[in-house]
């Protein structure tokens, strides 16, 4: 990616990402470096200051329990920040590897990894999330386990799209007749020219996955108390929201600044990578699936 020319200068020219990558940035640090920031331990109970508003001592407030609200908002992002990171990789390695695979070989097997992902698609993600979650039982492993496999369909059908274009290109031919295995014309040849969307695709479906995983830990399939999280915290404080709307209201800015962030990065390299790419990408659908938008003659 950075061998392309004018991409850096047309990514700094993107006022978009300069914000992005700020505020991201800034919840980044915020999260790996959680004992600067947080006034006091996210699970210390102090009930003598149950909460407590917004004040010197406790900027965010405190909860039902007298713990730290910033301090359960930081500790909170690593749990976020971390599930989003380890379910996107999921998806987008499961994607990349059985995306290449049908658009090379085609055939049958192209077919079957097409109709998986057709079922995939029919299934509102949340409701498929939930039922995946409610078998396999809520846990840290399962959720980004759970959020990266059911990621995959919209990367593999992304990568199908290119590979399919990129494999009847004259150098793919030449290494073909050079006497080159499958593998190596796949991941020597193929892949490398398909990946600039790929990390497209990636920072815009990071967003959403953390935006999944908040959702399900809201409905308390995420991650369990007393490991804090910002969609099990708006959960806890939706009792609240008349007499101490902070505990609602800071954890949804977190999650809104971090999503928004993630999507003004994406939507920047979408337009430095290819001023073209704009459209044929993908474009984001309900809690954490990206479904790509492909022509037809690559169905």
């Amino acid at each position: 990616m950075s061998g392309r020319p004018g991409f850096w200068r047309r990514l700094a020219h993107q006022r978009s990402a300069s914000v992005g990558f700020a505020i991201f940035a800034t919840i980044l640090l915020a999260s790996l470096c959680a004992g600067l920031f947080a006034p006091a331990s996210p699970e210390r109970i102090n009930l003598d200051a149950a909460l407590e508003s917004p004040s010197i001592h406790h900027p965010f407030g405190t909860d039902p329990f007298g713990r730290d609200v910033l301090s359960r908002i930081v500790y909170g992002a690593r749990i976020s920040l971390g599930v989003g990171f380890l379910a996107r990789t999921i998806s987008i390695v499961l994607g990349l590897f059985l995306g290449s695979l049908a658009g090379y070989f085609g055939g049958r097997l192209d077919s079957i990894l097409m109709r998986l992902a057709d079922i995939t698609f029919a299934y509102p993600t949340l409701l498929l999330l939930i039922a995946v979650i409610a078998v396999v039982s809520p846990g840290m492993v399962s959720l980004f386990m759970t959020l990266g496999v059911v990621g995959w369909a919209s990367v593999a059908r992304l990568v199908r799209a290119q590979v399919l274009s990129v494999k009847e290109r004259e150098f793919v031919q030449a290494a073909r007749a050079s006497g080159a295995g499958h593998a190596s014309i796949i991941f020597k040849h193929i892949l490398p020219q398909c990946l600039a969307p790929v990390f497209v695709v990636y920072t815009l479906g990071l967003g959403m996955t953390i935006m999944a995983e908040s959702s399900l830990s809201f409905l308390g399939l995420g991650v369990q108390p007393p490991e804090p999280s910002w969609g099990g915290m708006i959960s806890s404080g939706i009792a609240f929201m008349r007499t101490a709307p902070w505990l609602t209201f800071f954890p949804g800015l977190f999650l809104t600044l971090t999503v928004c962030s993630l999507n003004l990065i994406g939507d920047a390299l979408r337009d430095a990578l290819s001023p073209r790419m704009g459209g044929d990408v993908a474009k984001p659908v309900a809690c954490g699936a990206l479904e790509p938008v492909a022509s037809e003659g690559s169905r």
